[in-house]
């Protein structure tokens, strides 16, 4: 697999941030933490919040051990593939944008052959992990999240549309499907409701952290919604995307049968975030700007909001055993 030689400098240098003084051979350590940075892991492990919980729901308690280890190991193999070859692609974005002038294809701590290379390596890998030790259904819908991840996302929308994170978002959402077809071998209402769950809370959680970002999407001309719209636009659609975020996290409720627990637990935490959205909406209105507005704030609830949700779906089953 093709590896740079080249460390990043912080004296003078070119156009890719390095320079010919500073070559050397980079350390296998080095190497290595270039390559699980190009996976993203931060992302994945979101990706393994929402997987874990549903596997719990479709078994009815807790899944066969290793159907649950593949699951979460193919799963990883697959995200991370998506999530190298979209540092590949993006590459030139990436060195424009003070959030991710960092990653290793930006920095060229990683060759673009073997940023491709080891993207392509691990999703055939996680695809025929998935057929050979899961089932046929989980590996088609895992090649599927790479395969829209790479082309609708990363080279149709991300460009070109301030939808590109509302349609891209699907690809985020396909771990609820891959975890209930890895258990039981087919798919049903309940995890189409938790894909739902997941596709409505994308936009507000990505519009919140790109108005923090907005000058750098804009250096890198991605027509995020905060680039193209006022913040009070953006503000208004965070509220009516939490609202259907927290509509379909309660219509879960008699769809999967979960107890009293989950719907309390949905309850509670949608009060809590359409709270935080309305109350960041009403301050865009009374012409409150920037940083008072608390989008990170937000950003970080809706974080703990998705979290804490799966984790109820969790439990529920374990709850609803136990009382049975």
């Amino acid at each position: 697999m093709a590896l740079a030689d080249r460390t990043p400098h912080t004296g003078s240098a070119g156009t890719d941030g390095t320079s010919p003084e500073a070559a050397r051979k980079a350390s296998l350590g080095e190497y290595v933490r270039a390559y699980v940075a190009l996976s993203k892991p931060r992302v994945i492990e979101l990706l393994l919040i929402t997987t874990i919980p549903v596997m719990f729901v479709a078994a009815g308690g807790v899944p066969p051990l290793w159907t649950a280890v593949a699951t979460l190991l193919f799963g990883t193999m697959s995200a991370a593939s998506a999530n190298a070859i979209n540092c590949y692609i993006d590459r030139d974005m990436d060195r424009k944008m003070l959030r991710t002038r960092k990653r290793p294809g930006a920095m060229q701590l990683v060759t673009p052959r073997g940023a491709l290379v080891y993207g392509l390596a691990l999703s055939i890998g996680s695809t025929a992990g998935f057929a050979l030790w899961v089932n046929l259904l989980a590996a088609a819908l895992s090649a599927f999240a790479i395969l829209f991840y790479i082309f609708v996302y990363t080279m149709l929308l991300k460009r070109r549309t301030a939808q590109n994170v509302v349609w891209g978002g699907i690809a985020g959402c396909m771990p609820v499907l891959i975890g209930w077809a890895a258990v039981t071998g087919s798919l049903a209402w309940a995890p189409f409701v938790l894909f739902l769950v997941v596709f409505f809370w994308t936009p507000p959680h990505t519009w919140a952290l790109a108005m923090r970002y907005r000058e750098d999407y804009a250096a890198a001309s991605v027509p995020m919604l905060p680039v193209v719209a006022t913040d009070r636009r953006v503000l208004l659609e965070c509220v009516l995307y939490s609202w259907a975020t927290v509509a379909v996290s309660l219509v879960f409720w008699p769809v999967a049968g979960t107890t009293v627990f989950y719907g309390a637990v949905a309850s509670v935490l949608g009060a809590l975030l359409l709270v935080q959205a309305h109350r960041m909406y009403n301050r865009s209105r009374a012409g409150v700007t920037g940083a008072k507005l608390r989008t990170m704030g937000f950003f970080h609830l809706t974080n703990a909001y998705l979290a804490l949700l799966f984790v109820a779906v969790t439990v529920d089953p374990l709850i609803a055993g136990v009382l049975a």
